[in-house]
């Protein structure tokens, strides 16, 4: 199967279609997210460590010997990180790769900070365009990169990407744009088998590390599947990665999962939403009654070029129908105050 199709994204045409309110979404529930992420976007030392992959010893190493990351403090004493602090990791780590010391790449990691902060003598506006002409001239590299077979040059290239700019950026406005050309070019006949495999195989990977550790916390839970004979399963992995940054625990359970697993799982789990995506309108035929059923019992979505408005308002699912970091963003992000509220 061609994992290009994942291009078919949640949609092709972001924002056409107003989102529809989820069914039973009006129920009280309440959470407490403390442990992750305050509401000033600080996060506490683990929660760093599992987004950029880097150990919490390593970090304080790094904060103690090069001044790298420079915390706040809460009431509580407990240290509080930014995402000026996570770029600033991410910085060093695409130093690193191109094979600098530790002192070298966070000397060049705070250079750069600097140089950014700086800003270019035109102003704010030319910055902005400065900054969209980098995001798009490397977009182009990780291109030629993946078409080139040449692993380690795409990934030096993503390790770039997300020291520059934030984790969604890099998943709305390169990654999901590559998958959607990708697709297009499968079905032009431009790329080989090989070629999509081998970008697919790169870009899972890398999608799986920043997927780590995306089932802890205390936030809302999530269940994130595609229906059966559904191999398409990468925009679907981005959509759970911008989720869970937006505070959601995540149960994944991707490509091809037969519909009374899903249902079994949101129901053990407690699932407080179920998305359900589809490249294909052909996967979901024949599943309204078990759709509709599980739509009764948690809150169910539907993504993906597959899904359509008719389908949703048979079943009583919400319609996903921008992009997944978007409709990531969309969903109300857990309230920091509050404890959980299911029954």
């Amino acid at each position: 199967m061609i994992e290009g199709g994942d291009s078919g994204e949640f949609a092709n045409l972001a924002g056409v279609v107003e989102v529809a309110p989820v069914q039973g979404a009006s129920r009280s529930r309440t959470v407490s997210c403390v442990d992750t992420e305050t509401a000033d976007g600080l996060v506490r030392i683990g929660e760093l460590s599992r987004r950029t992959g880097v150990s919490d010893h390593v970090l304080r190493a790094w904060e103690r010997r090069y001044g790298l990351l420079k915390p706040a403090r809460s009431a509580g004493g407990f240290r509080l990180y930014s995402p000026g602090d996570e770029g600033r990791v991410r910085r060093m780590q695409a130093q690193l790769a191109r094979g600098l010391s530790a002192g070298e790449a966070a000397r060049a990691a705070l250079a750069a900070e600097q140089a950014t902060a700086a800003g270019p003598a035109d102003g704010p506006q030319s910055g902005v365009a400065e900054r969209h002409a980098v995001l798009a001239d490397r977009a182009r590299t990780l291109a030629r990169a993946l078409d080139e077979l040449n692993e380690p040059a795409a990934q030096a290239v993503l390790d770039r990407l997300l020291a520059d700019f934030t984790v969604e950026t890099v998943l709305r406005d390169v990654l999901m744009p590559y998958l959607h050309e990708l697709g297009e070019r499968w079905g032009r006949g431009d790329v080989s088998i090989g070629q999509e495999h081998f970008a697919s195989n790169v870009l899972r990977g890398r999608l799986a590390g920043l997927a780590r550790g995306w089932g802890h916390g205390h936030g809302p839970r999530a269940v994130l599947a595609c229906p059966p004979g559904e191999s398409h399963d990468l925009a679907l992995l981005i959509f759970g990665i911008a989720l869970n940054r937006n505070g959601w625990r995540i149960g994944y359970l991707g490509a091809d999962t037969p519909l009374e697993e899903l249902i079994n799982t949101a129901v053990d789990i407690s699932a407080d939403l179920v998305v359900l995506a589809a490249t294909s309108s052909d996967r979901l035929v024949g599943l309204t009654a078990d759709l509709s059923r599980l739509a009764g019992t948690v809150p169910l979505a539907l993504a993906g070029a597959g899904a359509t408005d008719t389908t949703a308002q048979q079943i009583g699912a919400r319609l996903l129908t921008a992009d997944p970091v978007t409709e990531a963003q969309r969903l109300p992000a857990p309230h920091p105050d509050r404890g959980s509220g299911r029954p």
